[in-house]
């Protein structure tokens, strides 16, 4: 029976399983996007979700709580001055899971797990200020591809009509 067991052990004791986490979240705040299996993503998604909403207010003790959490300097300082402006005005849902296919090794179910606020293509996507197409720089129109065909074919039959001339 179940009774109320929370949580994903992921197979690990107590103390590697948070020494994981904590790995994992600190490594998302850094690179901003992390390949992992789905169990970790959706069980690093339960740990690093508060400690995002716990960087909106900058504060002593704040940094403090999240450093035990996270226990590296350098992804605290990074949570609080780059992450954190960019969270302020969003009220939870910081973290995005894409699922990207079966390892090769053991078929495990892989994902992305990402920063929602850091990728550039779904922002540009979603306030419509994608990349302008690229300009051809020649200043003639593309040509269809049955137009293409039909030039070779002339090419190559002029070619074979002026060997089969200088041979005779």
């Amino acid at each position: 029976m179940r009774h109320s067991i929370k949580g994903n052990h992921l197979s690990r004791t107590s103390s590697h399983r948070s020494a994981l986490l904590s790995n994992m979240a600190a490594s998302l705040i850094l690179k901003k996007r992390i390949a992992t299996t789905i169990a970790k993503a959706k069980a690093l998604r339960v740990y690093v979700e508060p400690l995002l909403t716990k960087s909106k207010e900058d504060t002593t003790h704040s940094r403090r709580v999240v450093f035990s959490y996270l226990q590296e300097k350098h992804a605290v300082t990074e949570l609080f001055r780059e992450v954190s402006p960019k969270i302020i005005n969003r009220p939870g849902g910081y973290t995005r899971i894409l699922r990207t296919g079966f390892r090769h090794g053991d078929n495990a179910d892989m994902c992305i797990i990402e920063l929602v606020d850091y990728n550039e293509n779904m922002l540009n996507a979603a306030t419509g200020k994608a990349k302008a197409a690229k300009k051809s720089r020649r200043g003639s129109a593309k040509k269809k591809v049955g137009e293409v065909v039909a030039g070779i074919a002339a090419e190559s039959k002029k070619s074979v009509d002026d060997t089969t001339s200088e041979n005779k």
